[in-house]
Formats: C-alpha cells, sequence, structure tokens
C-alpha cells in the first residue's frame, strides 16, 4: 500500500507547515524545524545551539520548567529536541487528540521562552556531563574531531557541543539572543503528522504561531569548504584505534547527492553484504563493525567511513578500504553495472523500510522545505536514485581511495 504523501501550506506570514495525514493511527507528531544549528555561531559562543535546544524547556513568560515538561507528558506523550551543524528541531510526539496542545505548547517555547539563570545553571551541569561523557566514547568523538579537522577555519568545524570553556561562558542573554535572530516565519518550518487533517491543522498553526517575528528572507549562511588533511592521535586508555576516512560530498541543494548516498549504502551502509563489511569483517574478522555515513549541508557535504580495530590491525585495515575502493573504481563496465543494479535493487528497499517511521520521515520532508522549498516525492526520488550512473560510482571510489583521514589510536 502506498504511503499517504506530505503536502504542504504557505501562511502570509512566511511561514510553512508540512503536513502528512495517517488515518486510523493512536498518536500525532508536531514540531519546528529551524535553520539554526552550531555552524551558525560565533567562536565565543560555541555549543550555544545545542544549549538553547537544552533551556528552551526551562520555563516560558507563562510556565515553569515543571509545567512545560508536564504539559504532554501529563497525558502520556513526550517533548524531544535534537541539534545538528545546521538545525534545530523541537517536537512532541503524543495520544491522538492532544494536537492542540502540543501546537500551543510549541509556540510558547519557541516565542516566550525566558531562559531563567538558576534553571540554565542546573542544565549547564547537564550539558558539561554531556560533553566529558562524549569524550570518553571515542567512536564518537573521532567524528567530530574529523569534521574540526577538515573544515577548519569553517562555520562546520567546531563540535555542536562546545567546550566546557564556551559553554560556562552561556547566559540567558546569549540563549534569547539566539532566538531573535534565527525563530522567524522564513527560517522555520512546522511539521505535523498524524489522524488530524491538514484544515484544523493550519488553523491551529496560524493562531499560535501569529506572534512570531515575520521575514521575508532567510538570512545566508556562511560558506564552509573541505580541507584535505591527515592526522593521527595517540590517546592513552584506548583499548583500539578508532579511524575515520572522508572526503567532500555534494550539498543538499545538489542533486549529486543521490549518487553519495547510494555509493554510500553500497560501501558501508546497514546490509551486511556491503563490500566494506564484506572485506573487512566477513572475509577476515578484522573489525566488529564498518560504517559509511554521508552528511548534506547547504553549502557542502561529507562522506565518511568510519571502523574500529586491534591497533596492530589499523594501517592493514585502511589499505584494504583504499584497495577495495580502488577495485571498484575500475572494476570492468558489464559486471560494475550489473552491481549497481543490485546496489539500487537495495537501497529502494531499504528506503521503503525506513520510510514506516513516520518520525523519521516528517522531520525529513519538513528539512527539505526548510531549504529547497519543496519536497521530492518518492517518485521523483527513485528517478533520481535510477539516474545514477557507473561513471558517478566510479568517481566517487576513485576519490574514496585516497581519502582524508582521523586516527585516534592507543
Amino acid at each position: 500500500m502506498k504511503l499517504p504523501q506530505p503536502t504542504t501550506v504557505r501562511f502570509d506570514s512566511g511561514l510553512r507547515l508540512v503536513h502528512i495525514q495517517h488515518h486510523n493511527v493512536g498518536a500525532g507528531i508536531f514540531g519546528i524545524v529551524i535553520s539554526a544549528g552550531s555552524s551558525d555561531e560565533s567562536s565565543a559562543e560555541e555549543g550555544l545551539a545545542h544549549f538553547v535546544e537544552h533551556t528552551i524547556f526551562k520555563g516560558t513568560q507563562k510556565r515553569s520548567s515543571w509545567h512545560v515538561i508536564n504539559r504532554m507528558e501529563s497525558v502520556g506523550g513526550e517533548l524531544n529536541a535534537f541539534t545538528t551543524k545546521e538545525e534545530t528541531t523541537v517536537y512532541s510526539i503524543f495520544p491522538s487528540g492532544n494536537a492542540a496542545r502540543a501546537i500551543e505548547l510549541i509556540a510558547d517555547l519557541a516565542l516566550n521562552s525566558r531562559f531563567p539563570e538558576r534553571e540554565l545553571e542546573k542544565e549547564r551541569e547537564v550539558v558539561l556531563d554531556e560533553i566529558y561523557s562524549y569524550r570518553d566514547t571515542p567512536s564518537e568523538a573521532v567524528f567530530d574531531d574529523f569534521e574540526d579537522m577538515v573544515f577548519k577555519g569553517s562555520p562546520l568545524g567546531h563540535n555542536i557541543l562546545g567546550t566546557p570553556e564556551s559553554v560556562t561562558r552561556l547566559s540567558s542573554e546569549d540563549c534569547r539572543g539566539f532566538l531573535g535572530r534565527y525563530y522567524y516565519t522564513t527560517n522555520v518550518v512546522a511539521f505535523y503528522s498524524g489522524p488530524e487533517n491538514a484544515a484544523r491543522i493550519s488553523k491551529l498553526v496560524e493562531k499560535h504561531f501569529a506572534a512570531m517575528r515575520s521575514e521575508k528572507h532567510r538570512q545566508e549562511r556562511a560558506v564552509s569548504v573541505f580541507v584535505p588533511a591527515n592526522k593521527s592521535v595517540e590517546l592513552c586508555g584506548l583499548h583500539q584505534s578508532h579511524v575515520v576516512l572522508g572526503i567532500p560530498a555534494a550539498s543538499f541543494f545538489s542533486d549529486r547527492k543521490y549518487a553519495d548516498s547510494l555509493f554510500s549504502n553500497l560501501i558501508g551502509g546497514p546490509g551486511m553484504n556491503s563490500l566494506l563489511n564484506v572485506e573487512l569483517r566477513e572475509r577476515r574478522g578484522l573489525v566488529y563493525n564498518v560504517e559509511s555515513a554521508v552528511d548534506h549541508f547547504s553549502s557542502v557535504g561529507l562522506l565518511t567511513v568510519y571502523f574500529g580495530c586491534d591497533a596492530e590491525d589499523t594501517d592493514r585495515c585502511i589499505k584494504i578500504c583504499k584497495e577495495t575502493l580502488g577495485r571498484l573504481a575500475e572494476m570492468p563496465e558489464g559486471e560494475l553495472s550489473r552491481l549497481l543494479v543490485r546496489a539500487k535493487r537495495q537501497y529502494s528497499g531499504q528506503r521503503a523500510v525506513a520510510s514506516e517511521n513516520r518520525e523519521n520521515r516528517i522531520i525529513a520532508c519538513a528539512r527539505a522545505m526548510l531549504y529547497m522549498d519543496k519536497i521530492a516525492g518518492d517518485d521523483a526520488v527513485s528517478e533520481r536514485i535510477n539516474a545514477v550512473s557507473t561513471d558517478d560510482i566510479r568517481a566517487l571510489a576513485a576519490q574514496m581511495s585516497v581519502p582524508s583521514s582521523l586516527i585516534m589510536h592507543p
């Protein structure tokens, strides 16, 4: 059965709504995605977007922190938020029948958060603990360090969490200033997935977000540039090496992003039959897992391969990765064509399974609307995936066979 497709509503204020109606479901999802992340911070306020995400729940002009968290939880719902390099997302998942409650609350958070100093001091300790605990997980920290290295000097080149020093300096005024700079109509997309129809959700959104500052245009984000680099870092206490290999990829606005995504899935996607998983784990047992990922930002993208291995196997694993990708780049046309057909079929199937996750799907649609001002339908995406050629795969494989690298080792 074909999934219901997203529809969009444009308000006179510039605010946009993405709506997907699912009949006969027991829960709704409502939220906003804001074009404001860590890449929008100044050097003096690193970690501010993430800090705002944490503290936006700490009280509004009419609600205390306690009333904020209980507003949805008292009916069995929940509030969530997360920060990326370029977006902040705030949303609620709730039992059907509570859409009005969720929309009014999230509008209150976006428009009227106070960021009381007393609450900020308590949450600051939580964020600092998150920073310290994150550094204790090298398989995660290595990605941030890699991005710091290859985006050095660019807006994308610092940790989303910030540093203990920068987070300690952040104040209520900083948080309110961040909302003032970025939480305006053309920089925000609202989203809803659930049983309520678009007309009802639109009326509620228009009513509760009426006071949001209106702007005709979004401000331009500074361009980030990928700087090829290689680095090896020795860290005491590690039991294995953690390795990231990466190359620049397409921006969110480029159709080349479809080739990036298919290629990433082919070499290190979730399937056990991905090329690097077969070579490193299945045939040789050198790694527990190897994975590839691609991020598409507004001015550039990043395609990475990660694996963890015993320290003495580090060079061997890197060599196998490069050789595998080199063979892919030089594979005979007939063999590569057959491989690509299988890869497209598998990737399309994975997308179909992933689309059943309503939460991820509606947020992805809202992000597309935020930047592209439109949402590519399933058929259009399938066409672009099917248009990926063997030349596209060869070019990416050749580039990935001489990647930038960061190695954390004992």
